[in-house]
This record gives structure tokens, sequence and C-alpha cells, in this order.
């Protein structure tokens, strides 16, 4: 390639890049809302994320361990149920999440099944979440775009940075990322170069810090039934190859299993790491993902796949 051919192939990429990154700040504002509404819909089932630690809030009963400290046991109820109980408090320590969103252009993708974009249902859950988790004390960040802060209206802080932002089409430094936090990586994991692989090299690094990891993997209904028949011409919306085949239904059988394989590599890839794995299509409503999701950063540190 020659340096003229390449500066243009560049300014061509920043271009595509800006056009993006305004077009994902004039959605913003109406993304947000969506995300409080769907926030408020699922928050009536949400108890935070409430875990046995130091704190001063009861949270429950439950039996006595041997080894455990005697102080901790409930003499009054013990004596009445003839079982000895501890009584277990609430942890109240603050916890860092950290979100991130693909924004690569194949999020951009809509099919006349679904009625939104995987990018734009990526963001919702994404905000959703914060809003939820906000309402918990949680500390919240986003990758690549604003560090962790403690704020009540911490996804509207979030939406503001966004709105200022680069889209994320590549994985953001994860350097920030300290032990014992959590991410939350929302994405179709259709990017990784590697085709035996689910996921791109820079997830798996995040996977070996010691951190817990929770991946919701977006698709449009069409990206997995395969609805095509006919002649189709198919662009690559990343490297903007084509191709085309004359009888796409031909394909279908063999295009299914591949996706199905895939799907798999990235739940198993979650088993094996204990980390969550969420699948959600964008015909679904967005309330569903986010009541998995809230299922996930629930459980036990070594709760696999969902």
């Amino acid at each position: 390639m020659s340096p003229a051919i390449g500066s243009q192939v560049n300014a061509d990429k920043a271009s595509d890049v800006l056009v993006r990154s305004r077009a994902r700040a004039a959605l913003i504002p109406d993304l947000l809302v969506e995300a409080q509404r769907v926030a408020n819909n699922v928050f009536a089932g949400w108890h935070g994320r409430r875990r046995r630690g130091i704190g001063e809030n009861f949270w429950q009963f439950r039996p006595y361990v041997e080894g455990e400290n005697y102080a901790a046991i409930d003499w009054r109820k013990s004596a009445r149920d003839d079982i000895v109980y501890v009584r277990d408090r609430e942890w109240q320590a603050s916890h860092t999440v950290w979100l991130w969103v693909d924004e690569s252009p194949s999020m951009l993708f809509k099919s006349g099944e679904a009625a939104v974009s995987k990018q734009s249902r990526a963001l919702v859950l994404a905000l959703a979440m914060a809003e939820l988790l906000a309402r918990s004390g949680e500390r919240i960040g986003w990758l690549g775009v604003t560090p962790p802060i403690v704020h009540r209206h911490a996804a509207e802080r979030l939406a503001a940075a966004l709105m200022v932002s680069k889209t994320q089409s590549t994985f953001p430094d994860t350097s920030l990322i300290s032990d014992h936090s959590e991410v939350i990586l929302i994405s179709d994991f259709l990017g990784a170069d590697d085709q035996e692989h689910a996921l791109d090299p820079a997830f798996q690094a995040v996977a070996e810090k010691h951190v817990r990891g929770h991946l919701v993997q977006i698709i449009d209904p069409a990206e997995e039934v395969f609805p095509y028949s006919g002649r189709v011409e198919f662009r690559d919306p990343e490297t903007k190859s084509q191709i085309s085949f004359g009888s796409a239904q031909s394909i279908r059988a063999d295009y299914q299993a591949l996706f199905a394989a895939h799907c798999t590599e990235l739940s198993e890839f979650a088993k094996r790491t204990g980390w969550s794995h969420t699948l959600h299509h964008t015909d679904q409503l967005a309330s569903k993902a986010l009541q998995s999701l809230h299922v996930d950063l629930s459980a036990s540190p070594m709760r696999g796949v969902r």
C-alpha cells in the first residue's frame, strides 16, 4: 500500500469514528431515558448486591458453623428454635464495577426482526445497570471513558461522559482494573481475528486478573437463524469485504452450526473462568437481560454460565 493510499484509509477510518461518535452522542439522551425506564421496571425485585460482611445492618439468620465466633450467635432465636443461629450483618463497603460496551461497526446491525440495533440495546443495558448499581452505592466506571465514581446519579454522569467520548471500537487499556473488582463486557463478541476462539485476546487478558467478569452477548435474531434466501450479497462491516451467494438458503445449516459453536465457545470460556455469560437477542425485552445480569452479579464468585 502506498503512503497516499494508507493516509486516505486512515483518514476514512477517522472520519467514520467521528460520524459514529456524533450519532451516538445524539442518541444518548433518549437511551438514558429508556435505561432509566428499564431500571425502574427491574428495581422492584432488586435488593442491591447484599452479601455477608462487616456492617451495621442485619442481613439474615443462618445455622452456626463450628469454629465461628461465639459473639455472632443470636442466643434468643437459638433458644426459641433449638438450633444455634448466627446473626449475619450486611457488607456495606462500596464495590467497584467496570462497564464496557463494544461499539465496533458490527454492533450497528439491525435486521427487520428487531426494533433496535445491537449497539443501542447494549448502551441501554449498561446505563440501566449503572442506574441500579448507583442506587446500591457501588463505585461504577466505564472502561476507556471515565474512572469509577460513587454517586446517586452516576448513570447520568456516565451518559454525559459518553456524549463527548469516542466510540469504543477496540478494547481499552485495562490497567485501572484492580483485583477483586467486577467487569461487565457487553458485545456481540464477533470481532475475534482467530476464528478458533470466541474472545479477543484483550478480553482473555482481563480474565487473568483476579476479577469477576460478566459477558453479555448481544445478537440480532437474524444473526442466529439466518433467514436469507435467494441471491444475497453480504458485506463485512469491519473490513468492508463482500461475498455473494446465489442461493443463500443452501448455506443456512452450516452457518447456524458455526454460529452455535461460536456461542458455545464463549459460554465454555465463561464457565472455565468462573465468569457468567448471558445471551440476549435484540427482539427480546431489555429487562430480561438486566434481570439475568442482576442474578449473576448477586451470585457467589464461582458461579458459572447462565
